[in-house]
């Protein structure tokens, strides 16, 4: 393990021997991936010289696997010696609020757009492909301008991206390009497990969009619905607007592709398993479960890795896809 912080004055620190309690984070949608650790702030052999300050980087690896590059965003001290410190990758400086207007750009346009306006670095980003007809946001963040390009991206042709900063460099890959490769399950890595299906967050049966016509002063709806599902689970609706610009057989494409994402039960895995740095959140990780008869895929939305000392955890959050 080599953990680094480096001053931005020529002096870089190597605080690997004196880190504790390391809690490395990554989320699949809207989230800087984090990593926290505390150090001893007064030890009796450290060099007088040794400081850190917010602003300075943080670079974290295990062996030869590069796992986190960022910035401190936050530090506590106290009188015990010790000092917390927080820090984020490069997408934390995306939760600033901007006003961007985007016609017929793709979402992998509009990330270079938005990271060479605010002189952020760039790695590899796929190609999403999908053009998106127009997006006008106004006093929103960053994040969630790329966020909802890449919503109207999976709607349009069922394609999910992940996007995430890969050691210092804004990435954007195909979900289905980036896999664990190992299985993780009974007598495989797994410690503990919770299983769920809900209705309750992001399912709907029912889809309906309108638009405003402004020469007729009417408003327009159109509507798709599956009565089977209405049947079992009750009434579900979406209710959303749409460009006015669209015919009508580009809406009811579009309701019959969210049909197709919403109308299902969401279901979700909690796993608790030893850890492996390779691992983290937007990746797709097979999971073994004889019990419930489970061999499948999962995608990572939340995965938390914990080191101290020689002992390495992690806690992932999945979604069955």
């Amino acid at each position: 393990m080599e953990l680094l912080i480096d001053n931005k004055d020529g002096n870089v620190w190597d605080v690997s021997d004196i880190a504790t309690d390391i809690s490395y984070r990554t989320s699949r949608i809207g989230k800087a991936s984090s990593l926290e650790f505390t150090i001893i702030d007064q030890g009796i052999y450290q060099n007088k010289k040794f400081k850190y300050q917010n602003g300075d980087i943080v670079r974290f690896k295990d062996g030869s696997n590069n796992v986190f590059l960022g910035y401190i965003f936050k530090l506590e001290t106290g009188l015990n010696g010790e000092a917390k410190i927080l820090a984020y990758d490069q997408m934390r400086y995306l939760n600033v609020s901007h006003t961007y207007k985007f016609e017929k750009m793709a979402a992998t346009q509009i990330i270079q757009k938005i990271a060479k306006d605010f002189e952020l670095k760039v790695g590899s980003l796929d190609d999403t492909a999908y053009k998106i007809p127009a997006l006008l946001f106004d006093n929103k963040t960053l994040f969630d301008m790329i966020c909802e390009s890449l919503d109207k991206t999976l709607i349009a042709n069922t394609t999910n991206f992940v996007f995430f900063d890969d050691f210092g460099k804004l990435t954007l890959r195909n979900t289905s390009d980036m896999k664990y490769g190992f299985m993780i399950g009974e007598g495989s890595l797994m410690t503990d497990y919770t299983y769920s299906k809900s209705i309750d967050d992001d399912t709907y049966n029912q889809i309906v969009l309108y638009k405003d016509n402004k020469k007729s002063g009417k408003r327009e709806t159109f509507k798709i619905k599956d009565s089977n599902t209405i049947k079992k689970w009750g009434l579900l609706q979406l209710y959303q607007n749409v460009d006015e610009k669209l015919n009508t057989a580009q809406i009811n494409d579009m309701l019959t592709r969210l049909i197709a994402v919403k109308n299902r039960e969401n279901r979700t895995m909690k796993i608790e398993a030893i850890g492996d740095f390779r691992l983290r959140a937007g990746m797709y990780v097979n999971i073994y479960i004889e019990r419930f008869g489970i061999n499948k895929f999962f995608l990572v939305d939340e995965c938390t890795h914990k080191k101290s000392g020689a002992n390495h955890t992690m806690s992932l959050e999945l979604r069955l896809v």
